[in-house]
This record gives C-alpha cells, sequence and structure tokens, in this order.
C-alpha cells in the first residue's frame, strides 16, 4: 500500500493527521517521530496543537476542538480497517525520516563551508536513524518453551573452554557480543587471547585473530606451541613434527585466520576484511579476536588518541555494533592503568579509559596474572562485569603451562587436584598442631608415637620447610 515516488504534500499530511485523530494508540505510536514542523506550515499549526493537547491531557482533542483551535478544517476519515492503521505507520515513519533528511541538508550547508564535516555525519546520521517502534515486546506468559529456545537458537552460546568460567558465566558468551579482558603490561593478554582462539577452534569454530601489535610469524609461533604441545624453544628442532601435528589437527578443527593489522584501523576496516575473507573463503566467521582495543580509532571521528574515555567509548560502541551485525562473537583486550599494579582487587577504575568500555561491553574480565605467577604455572581472572550471571567480583585460577603456553582448567588436571588436597591436609594439621583452627581443641600430644601423617612438636624448621618442600608447595 505505500506510494511510490511520493511528494508527501500538503493532502496526504493532512491525511495524517485526520487518521491520527481517530486513533489514540496509533497516535502514541507515531509520536515517537511526530515533529510539527516537518508538517506543511498550514498544518503546522493543527500538529503543533494535537500534539500538545496529548501532552497536556493525556487524551486526543476532538475534531471540533481541533478545528476551532487552529481552523485546519480537518475531517473525520470515516470508517477505517486495521490494515489502514499498519499503512498510516509505515507511511508516516518514512515521511518522517525524509522530512529529517531534508532539514539535515540544509543545516548541513553552513557546516561544510566551513569544513565542519563531523557534525554533518551526526546530523545525516541521526535522520537515517528515524523510526517507529513496531515490536511491542513479548508476551511473558505466553509459549516459554518457544521463546527459550529461540534465544538459544539466536545467541549461539559458545562455551569458553573452561568448565570454570563457563560456570560463572551460565554456560560461556554469546554472538553478538563484546566481551573484554583487561590487564597491565604483560599480563599475557595476547597469551589469553591466543588460548581462547584455539578452545574454539577446536569446537569447530571459525576464529579471526586480528593481531595490532604481535607479528603474524609470533602469533603464529605461540599457536604451533599450544596446538602441538612442543615447548616453543624447540619448535624449529621439530618442524616435521609441528607440521605433522598441526595438519592432523587443523582437518578436524575451525578456520584460525590470523591477520596483522597498522595501529589506528577502525571497526569498517574489520568490516571490510571480514567480509571479504568470507566471500573469498566461503566461511563463516564465528569468532572475532581483537588484539586489542586500546590500538583502535573510531569511524570518522577526528578524536585525539590521548582522550581515551571519548575514543574507546566509540570504539567499543562500534566493536559491539559490528557484533551484532555479523551476529559473532567478538573478544578484545584491553589495558589497565597504572593505578591497578599494586592492587589485588580490580574494578572500573583500573580500566584505561575506564567507564566508557564498561558500560559497553557485555563481560569485563581481569587479568591478575604476573610473569612469575606464570612461571610458577598460574592464571588468574576476575569478573569485573557480566550481564547473564552473578559472577561480578568471582576470582578463577586456571593453569599455565609454560612450555606449550597452554591455559587450561584446573578441573582438567587430577594430579594437581590431588596435590592440593594433600597440601590442604598438611597445613590443616601444622595448624591443629599449634591450636590454629581451634584454640578450645586439645593440641596433640607430642609425646604420642610417631602417626602416619601428623607432625610432631619437636620437628625443628628446616626439616618442615623441607618436608613441604617434597610435597611440591612453593
Amino acid at each position: 500500500m505505500t506510494r511510490q515516488n511520493a511528494d508527501y504534500g500538503y493532502d496526504i499530511q493532512k491525511v495524517y493527521l485526520e487518521m491520527m485523530l481517530t486513533d489514540a494508540e496509533t497516535f502514541v505510536r507515531c509520536q515517537a517521530v511526530f515533529d510539527d514542523v516537518a508538517f506543511d506550515r498550514r498544518l503546522q499549526p493543527a500538529a503543533k496543537f494535537i500534539n500538545d493537547y496529548v501532552v497536556e491531557h493525556n487524551a486526543m482533542p476532538t475534531f471540533d476542538i481541533v478545528n476551532a483551535a487552529t481552523d485546519s478544517n480537518l475531517k473525520h476519515p470515516g470508517d477505517l480497517a486495521e490494515n489502514h492503521y499498519d499503512w498510516l505507520l509505515m507511511e508516516f515513519e518514512t515521511f518522517s525520516k525524509h522530512k529529517a533528511l531534508e532539514a539535515a541538508i540544509l543545516k548541513s550547508a553552513d557546516l561544510l563551508e566551513k569544513g565542519e564535516y563531523g557534525p554533518v555525519e551526526d546530523l545525516v546520521k541521526k535522520a537515517v536513524q528515524i523510526g517507529l517502534q513496531k515490536d511491542l515486546g513479548t508476551d511473558y506468559w505466553k509459549d516459554p518453551r518457544s521463546r527459550l529456545e529461540a534465544i538459544k537458537d539466536k545467541n549461539g552460546q559458545v562455551s569458553t573452554g573452561w568448565a570454570t568460567l563457563d560456570k560463572k558465566l551460565f554456560g560461556g558468551f554469546n554472538r553478538g557480543e563484546l566481551n573484554i579482558f583487561a590487564g597491565g603490561s604483560g599480563a599475557g593478554k595476547s597469551l589469553f587471547l591466543a588460548n581462547m582462539g584455539v578452545n574454539w577452534c577446536l569446537q569447530g569454530l571459525n576464529v579471526l585473530y586480528l593481531t595490532f601489535e604481535l607479528s603474524e610469524n609470533l602469533v603464529s609461533m605461540r599457536l604451533d606451541s599450544m596446538t602441538t604441545d612442543i615447548p616453543s624453544r624447540d619448535i624449529f628442532k621439530n618442524i616435521e613434527d609441528v607440521e605433522m601435528k598441526v595438519k592432523m589437527i587443523g582437518k578436524k578443527a575451525g578456520a584460525f585466520q590470523v591477520k596483522y593489522m597498522p595501529t589506528g584501523k577502525t571497526a569498517n576496516d574489520l568490516r571490510s576484511y571480514i567480509k571479504e575473507f568470507e566471500i573469498k573463503t566461503g566461511r563463516k566467521i564465528d569468532v572475532v579476536l581483537v588484539d586489542y582495543l586500546d590500538l583502535m580509532m573510531p569511524i570518522a571521528k577526528r578524536i585525539s588518541a590521548e582522550n581515551l574515555f571519548v575514543k574507546d567509548k566509540y570504539v567499543s560502541e562500534e566493536l559491539r555494533d559490528l557484533a551484532m551485525e555479523l551476529n559473532c562473537l567478538f573478544v578484545t583486550a584491553s589495558q589497565l592503568n597504572r593505578a591497578s599494579v599494586e592492587e589485588i582487587e580490580f574494578d572500573h577504575s583500573h580500566i584505561s579509559g575506564g567507564l566508557s568500555k564498561i558500560q559497553t561491553a557485555d563481560n569485563v574480565i581481569g587479568i591478575f596474572t604476573s610473569r612469575a605467577m606464570r612461571e610458577r604455572g598460574r592464571y588468574q581472572i576476575q569478573l569485573m562485569k557480566t550481564r547473564s550471571s552473578s559472577g561480578v567480583g568471582a576470582k578463577i585460577d586456571l593453569e599455565f603451562d609454560v612450555d606449550s603456553l597452554r591455559i587450561r582448567d584446573l578441573a582438567e588436571d587430577d594430579d594437581y587436584q590431588e596435590f592440593s588436597k594433600r597440601k590442604s591436609t598438611v597445613f590443616d594439621q601444622i595448624k591443629r598442631s599449634s591450636g590454629a583452627l581451634n584454640p578450645d581443641e586439645p593440641k596433640e600430644d607430642p609425646t604420642q608415637g610417631d602417626t602416619v601423617g601428623k607432625i610432631k612438636a619437636q620437628t625443628d624448621s628446616t626439616k618442615l620447610k623441607q618436608f613441604l618442600n617434597n610435597l611440591g608447595t612453593d
């Protein structure tokens, strides 16, 4: 029922107002884009009166009231069917958008003469984005099964590859999300992203790793160690083994594309590359790893790189929009500021750029790991923000293999679990012997016989340290 090549003149605008006056619900739905200035000057008084009347009285005026107040000569259009109002909603949305574009173009003339292109883009963007809210939302009580299955299918939830993290995230990440891992300099952010990429490839997902700092060769060599379990220092000594293992694993895994991009690229550059990749390879990208967000710039925004709050706000918003547009999962890293170096708990203030990134991201996870911790085989992360779980503040310990550079869930390591149990038992015995666990509990008599697993009061400090070292404690 839409009109082709509509000029939106006086007559059709008059019809819009007449139809709105017959149905309050339709006017309310149009009110979000209703602008009396957009109407023909002969109709502007009536349009303004109607809108002001509804705002003041919370009811529609009658035709007689409008005509008496504005001398507009509006007439009742007669009986209308539901599809007529559907036509009105569609027509009025297009009319409002066209009028907003006309106004934006007129306002832009002076700005273009001054060379101020940024405000021009904003004006046009706002005009193009004008639209009515046609979706009335979700009827909660109706068909919960279909609703939940639709959510599951749409989100395409993806496991992180670490059971402990999945548990805190209620299953993992979702497509269309932007997730940020924040860490200080040397915290191993790139290693963490690469490990996540391997996890997802092994699930059969197609992964794109965009590096703005490290070379493609360095990232690829790290992946060689992660996928083959051959220490990075021995890669060149075992080229044939690496080749064989990588090819065998690659036959069953998803794509893993590593691409270097210079600092300062935008979300548009990422979009262009992804679309080009998908066209040439015939593969749909499932996950995009951006290493890292702070090295990107916003689209067409004249913002200094030093203005972190504004810059990162636009970049994070654009990345999240891109994730939703492409229906894929976006994961990136961000730098923590210097104030976080000595902290044992992270909050929003420790992220460079601060709240601008926090507000946009779906999940923000801090990486506590230092080089010393990695050498001892540990990674520790903390959930700083989650949209879909109650795990904010929770810390998760992961195992790190220094040789293969692989990060694994501690729960997967039975030997470590057994070791932790033994270590805990020993320390409990020590505390119990000293009365630290329960001061009221009588201490064991050190004069009693040599019971296995007990530590005698007479044991000197040297033997005690040796005993603990033998159990593998630091």
